[in-house]
């Protein structure tokens, strides 16, 4: 068990293996979340190589001053995002307003709104553990993880990540849009890092006008995506996202 070191030391958020996990073990975990109520996360350090396996291993949480995903409002906070991101702030030293813009066109400052939800008719879970797979291939370094939670996107919360906090240090309002998704697209957190989050989607975006506005919200949600990613406009990375069936997210 991971006690927090953030706050009054006696909060214990987190049961952490002390080896790499393996995609079977996720998969019976997450299948019995329904009777255990815990989350099984696919956990990833900062460095591989850190004895201390940084945040998880050595209580790097702050449950303690996070909020409820209840408090929050999903579209509320992508729209308040959007404006805050595609702002033309005089004093910015890193693009012009021309530039700013450019990288959310077609929309430029106009928030779009929220993309429609489609029918889901792949199935969520199994996506998941399919993607566990991959995942694991990827970081076979990463470990197991159980958070006392009724669904991926709250477990974000109750497990007290801070991976967004430069942007917003309420992990609350992140797992509140994360849980719309999982409503609107079948989407599954499977894997967390320091900094990162991996996300399953059964229902991807299948052509382009509905893929920007999907697009739009990545933008809102995690705007280094697009900043410091390899598809620095909302029409590129629109395209990369038609079909794909997983959502990752970095944030500076």
């Amino acid at each position: 068990m991971i006690t927090s070191d953030e706050g009054a030391g006696d909060l214990q958020p987190l049961w952490l293996s002390d080896r790499p996990a393996s995609a079977d073990l996720w998969a019976q975990v997450r299948g019995e979340h329904a009777a255990s109520r815990l989350w099984p996360l696919l956990l990833d350090s900062l460095d591989p190589h850190d004895a201390d396996f940084r945040p998880w291993g050595c209580g790097e949480l702050s449950p303690e001053r996070m909020s409820s995903p209840d408090e929050h409002d999903a579209e509320e906070l992508l729209a308040r995002w959007w404006q805050d991101y595609t702002g033309t702030d005089e004093d910015d030293d890193q693009l012009t307003a021309e530039e700013r813009l450019a990288v959310t066109a077609p929309f430029g400052q106009t928030w779009p709104g929220t993309a429609s939800a489609r029918r889901i008719c792949a199935d969520p879970d199994g996506m998941a553990e399919q993607y566990a797979r991959a995942f694991l291939a990827q970081n076979p370094q990463a470990r197991l993880g159980l958070v006392s939670a009724p669904c991926g996107a709250d477990a974000l919360t109750a497990v007290g990540w801070d991976g967004p906090a430069n942007y917003d240090n309420d992990t609350a309002t992140f797992s509140a849009v994360v849980r719309g998704w999982e409503h609107r697209f079948g989407t599954r957190v499977v894997g967390v890092g320091f900094s990162t989050l991996h996300l399953s989607v059964a229902v991807p975006p299948s052509a382009l006008e509905e893929a920007l506005a999907i697009a739009a919200e990545h933008f809102a949600f995690c705007p280094d995506n697009i900043w410091q990613g390899a598809h620095q406009d909302l029409v590129a990375y629109a395209e990369h996202l038609i079909d794909l069936n997983c959502w990752e997210f970095w944030w500076d």
